[in-house]
């Protein structure tokens, strides 16, 4: 019986898994190598040790309705896209309310998760951490590992020859990145076209002396203000949107979204997309459309090789006087404290059954969480997987055999690509929380809810798919649930409405 469990790593998902741990009447012990919470999203200045953390700039891609904690609403005085000060304290909020900072030993580090020699029939995991230069040993029925998909910044200078030879300028990752500052006055190439090389290039237009943009694949471009001022991601990630991708051919479904993402700008004019590409990605960002077209940024395809001073792309064409390259090149999944034979099998998540199980483990008592990319909230992501999981270290879920965890997992990877590359993991939102929560024992019935709450039910398959929507039933059912549905979108207005004015004509 899993009693005790240890929770690598104090950010949104060691959070998460603290408080699933204590509904669930287990004994969580949470590890974390810095002085406080907040992980990636407690910035700070300096590197810190190696620590990956947020830009200063940053703000939230995902609102704050579809990206809070389920049973904790996120105040209703917050702009619904918050920047990182406030998603941090969000996340001291949602600790001190479930006395979750009790159970957390900081500036511990852990330095290796092992098998218990009975481990074939106990289960248990010895862990070792250091605090202060002082080791110490436990034992644990279980483990969580929270450390999340940014730990080791992805620096391919391999696939850019002269990088690292001839080019005299200098050459960073994004990671180092803090403010735009360093870079005033500067020629500076950003390298990828993902949410954080778009960002980093617009901040970077305001003070350097150039701007170039290096694409190398079909990148479509939306904005966080959808139609008629709402949030994006409330407009468009719902059940109705996601049983017409069920329903209709994909072709059609491209076809449609293509159509969409073209009404604001055209993505061909641009050098963006293609609607002929097979193979694309989509970014969220304002002002980039805007730069492009008053030349602040100027888009490039792939860098070929780098020279002294210059950058030769793929189509023959050289930029000169680069002053400074900017990799935005993703992070690697990396768990050295993870004994060799688990931490092969963690380096892919597509290894891992629902990207959260080792399969062959003889006991299903080590978990991953956080190690999925969604095309919505990884947030909502890694809550859902610890009620899952703690619910199976309880002995409420069960795991099915070996061998069809095994037959899943080959089913859900039928080819190999590098496991580097956070594109590959992006999996549908709603498919992979449905997904968890149906093995969790808490996906809501909207066929059900028709018959029996019909207002509550058109609000769940019209509306934006909240995480209220799994604590409506089930273990860890929350009695709150239903009213945070209904008030979702007064929520997400009331920080706007600071001035009101008369439009009695607006029906």
């Amino acid at each position: 019986m899993v009693r005790r469990v240890a929770i690598i790593g104090a950010g949104v998902g060691g959070l998460a898994s603290i408080k699933c741990c204590l509904d669930e009447g287990l004994e969580p012990t949470c590890f974390e190598r810095s002085e406080d919470i907040g992980g990636l999203w407690r910035y700070s200045d300096s590197l810190d040790g190696g620590r990956v953390t947020v830009y200063r700039s940053v703000i939230s891609n995902t609102s704050k309705e579809m990206s809070c904690f389920s049973d904790f609403p996120c105040p209703e005085d917050f702009p619904s896209y918050l920047p990182h000060s406030l998603l941090l304290e969000y996340y001291r909020m949602y600790a001190r309310h479930f006395g979750l900072l009790q159970h957390i030993r900081f500036k511990t580090t852990a330095l290796s998760v092992r098998k218990r020699p009975d481990f074939a029939t106990s289960g248990q995991w010895e862990v070792v951490t250091e605090t202060n230069g002082i080791q110490e040993s436990h034992v644990f029925d279980a483990v969580m590992v929270c450390t999340g998909c940014y730990q080791k910044p992805y620096l391919p200078l391999a696939s850019f020859p002269g990088i690292d030879t001839r080019f005299k300028g200098q050459y960073l990752h994004s990671w180092e990145y803090k403010d735009a500052e360093a870079f005033r006055g500067k020629r500076v190439l950003v390298v990828g076209i993902g949410n954080t090389g778009g960002d980093l290039s617009v901040e970077l237009s305001r003070v350097a002396a150039k701007v170039f943009l290096s694409a190398r694949s079909s990148t479509w471009v939306f904005s966080r203000v959808s139609d008629h001022g709402f949030p994006f991601d409330m407009v468009n990630t719902t059940r109705f949107n996601h049983f017409l991708e069920w329903l209709l051919p994909s072709a059609l479904m491209n076809r449609i979204r293509f159509r969409k993402f073209n009404s604001w700008f055209n993505h061909a004019n641009y050098g963006l997309a293609s609607t002929k590409s097979s193979y694309f990605k989509i970014i969220i960002n304002e002002q980039l459309p805007f730069c492009l077209l008053s030349g602040t940024i100027v888009l490039k395809p792939n860098v070929k090789e780098f020279t002294e001073s210059s950058a030769v792309f793929e189509d023959g064409t050289t930029e000169e006087n680069i002053d400074v390259v900017l990799f935005a090149t993703g992070y690697i999944f990396s768990f050295p404290f993870l004994e060799e034979s688990v931490c092969s099998l963690s380096n892919d998540n597509r290894s891992l059954y629902k990207r959260i199980f080792p399969p062959q483990l003889e006991k299903p008592t080590l978990a991953l969480i956080g190690l999925v990319q969604l095309t919505g909230s990884v947030m909502v992501g890694a809550e859902m997987q610890a009620r899952w999981v703690t619910g199976i270290f309880a002995g409420q879920n069960k795991l099915p055999p070996t061998s069809r965890m095994m037959a899943d997992v080959l089913k859900k990877s039928p080819v190999k690509r590098n496991p580097y590359k956070r594109e590959n993991l992006k999996i549908s939102f709603i498919s992979y929380i449905d997904e968890i929560a149906s093995c969790a024992g808490v996906k809501p019935s909207v066929l059900r809810l028709f018959l029996t709450d019909p207002r509550l039910a058109l609000a769940i398959f019209f509306g934006p798919c909240t995480p209220y929507q799994y604590r409506l039933m089930g273990r860890g059912k929350w009695s709150g649930a239903r009213e945070a549905i209904l008030t979702q979108w007064q929520r997400t207005l009331k920080p706007l409405r600071t001035r009101v004015v008369d439009d009695s004509s607006d029906s």
